[in-house]
């Protein structure tokens, strides 16, 4: 690509550009090695860095696509045509993998294969593996696996009846004059889904001037 032979011809073509991203890049063996190279620079900047505590974030995005790109599907929570990437972030916010899925998927597919051997990698060097993830991640096999390794973890419950009378009371506005600032209260609890083996602590957050209602699974 950018050989001293070609620059005559332009090696920036974008005829040439499409036909290495599409006939190299797109290899399997070519996709990963990119994946590769992509964590071990962030693991030269984490070798600076002596901290033995490691927070995991993990998520979903839009990657909005126009026409008819190859695996791009509408996504009715995102009201668009596009791919669904799952991403999993330190708290630093260093990208640690990126995983392209079509459009259509949910959140939380394939999110064994991303997160699992990041636990085992920073464990391997020592760290401490703590795990956070929104309601999209609220599911029995992403616990138990956890619980599995001894982790710590802090996982959005999505919101339900159960846990909105729970949290009822921490809803009333105090006494007298409203404070200029939000008034937040907190509550621990143990819950039990139908789906669930076994009950699990949780927290339940709300504020008395706005209308928030947060549950966290520990």
């Amino acid at each position: 690509m950018g050989s001293e032979k070609l620059w005559e011809r332009g090696a920036a073509l974008t005829s040439r550009l499409q036909s290495f991203e599409t006939e190299l890049l797109a290899e399997e063996g070519n996709l990963a090695g990119l994946a590769t190279l992509n964590r071990e620079l962030i693991a030269k900047a984490e070798a600076v860095d002596s901290t033995q505590h490691v927070v995991l974030d993990m998520d979903s995005t839009e990657i909005p696509v126009y026409s008819q790109q190859e695996q791009s599907a509408y996504n009715g929570h995102f009201e668009s045509t596009c791919y669904h990437p799952m991403l999993l972030f330190n708290r630093e916010g260093g990208c640690l993998v990126a995983k392209v899925r079509a459009g259509n998927v949910h959140s939380a597919d394939g999110w064994e294969e991303v997160l699992l051997p990041e636990i085992e990698r920073q464990r391997q060097n020592g760290k401490e593996v703590v795990f956070r993830a929104d309601a999209a991640f609220a599911k029995p096999e992403v616990y138990e696996a956890l619980e599995e390794r001894s982790m710590k973890y802090a996982i959005r419950i999505p919101a339900n009846e159960s846990l909105e009378r729970d949290i009822a009371e921490l809803l009333a506005r105090p006494v007298g004059r409203p404070s200029h600032k939000p008034v937040v209260r907190y509550n621990s609890f143990v819950y039990q889904a139908a789906s669930w083996k076994t009950a699990r602590r949780g927290m339940l957050v709300g504020c008395c001037q706005l209308p928030i209602v947060s549950c966290c699974c520990f």
